[in-house]
């Protein structure tokens, strides 16, 4: 565990990396809202696996250590209702210029640690993660080369955000959350703003789909975005 300075007061976070003394690509990994647990450390620790550092910020730092709520060890039915309904006012109260500043700091800190390589770094994100991953990758495009979204709002930002991002991407869409049509929105805006991409819906799936400790759960479909992002990462980090 880590504690990042950030404008706002110290943001714990939670990192993984090989330990063989030597320096990887950095990514930084935004969770979904209910934050860094073991679903997470497993996650940031099979992507070290493949020899990249990465580091999971509690973004909802300023309400307290990680976890802000008490989850249980499985996630699902009533109380991911509850969850949820305690954690949407700290969604509502983490603003853009939130994010951006905190993003910032969180940038500053994986650069700054010695199992980092030098050059630019990936930024990955599940659910409201994936919207933070975004605006990460479109405020501050010379730190970023790819962002992954995984069952996300990617497109929350309306189009003009697309229009400024500058990274490789990709989107891993649940079933339940995108429609074919809207999908194809979402892809003509990525074209039309000259994005390097791949989006899609993932079949058969529901919001969550990578998520170990929750109902939403899709061992298939959580290979399937390791088959899309580690390849993503292997062609824009340097020694990916």
């Amino acid at each position: 565990m880590l504690q990042i300075p950030t404008p706002d007061g110290h943001a714990d976070a939670f990192a993984a990396f090989p330990d063989d003394g030597e320096r990887h690509p950095g990514v930084l990994m935004y969770a979904d809202a209910f934050g860094i647990r073991p679903a997470l450390r497993e996650l940031a620790g099979e992507l070290a696996g493949h020899g990249y550092y990465v580091l999971v910020p509690n973004f909802f730092y300023r309400h307290g250590p990680t976890p802000v709520v008490e989850l249980p060890a499985h996630i699902g039915g009533q109380a991911r209702a509850s969850l949820i309904a305690q954690l949407m006012p700290l969604i509502e109260a983490h603003t853009v210029d939130r994010v951006v500043r905190d993003a910032d700091a969180y940038l500053g800190s994986l650069a700054a640690q010695p199992e980092v390589g030098a050059g630019p770094v990936a930024v990955t994100g599940y659910c409201v993660g994936g919207l933070l991953a975004m605006r990460t990758a479109v405020a501050y495009p010379d730190r970023v080369a790819a962002i992954a979204g995984f069952h996300a709002p990617v497109g929350a930002d309306g189009p003009e955000s697309l229009h400024r991002l500058t990274a490789e991407a990709h989107f891993g869409h649940a079933e339940t959350d995108l429609t074919p049509q809207a999908l194809g929105e979402l892809n003509s805006a990525l074209d039309a703003a000259g994005v390097r991409y791949t989006s899609e819906i993932y079949p058969g799936t529901v919001h969550g789909f990578t998520m170990s400790d929750t109902d939403a759960f899709d061992a298939a479909a959580l290979r399937h975005h390791w088959d899309r992002l580690l390849p993503l990462l292997g062609r824009t980090l340097a020694n990916g």
